[in-house]
């Protein structure tokens, strides 16, 4: 009787624990291979991504880097609006120092 309710499991639409853990292994390297592609170091890789496996965004970062030697790949840097927002932020506050020193040497 028990592995006719397991078998149903699947028509209902309820995915097993191999099922699950597969799954999450293959996001976690895509999102590894995705970083890798992007030119992303590892641990910013890690930090984006904190609930992926970092096991397997690791294993996916490692065979992108190879497949990328072997092939003489270049990275592909983001675009986007993470890469906007990311680029956005540190040149807004680079302006604003200039300016404030600049101010500054004038009162002075």
């Amino acid at each position: 009787m028990l592995p006719l309710a397991v078998a149903g499991c699947d028509q209902l639409g309820i995915e097993s624990a191999s099922a699950v853990a597969a799954k999450k292994d293959a996001d976690g390297r895509a999102i590894g291979a995705a970083c890798r592609h992007a030119g992303r170091a590892i641990e910013d890789c890690f930090g984006m991504n904190k609930k992926a496996d970092k096991a397997a965004v690791f294993a996916g970062w490692k065979e992108m880097n190879d497949y990328m030697r072997e092939n003489n790949l270049e990275v592909v840097p983001p675009q986007g609006a993470t890469a906007v927002a990311k680029d956005a932020a540190p040149a807004d506050a680079k302006d604003d120092e200039p300016a404030a020193e600049a101010g500054n040497k004038k009162h002075s």
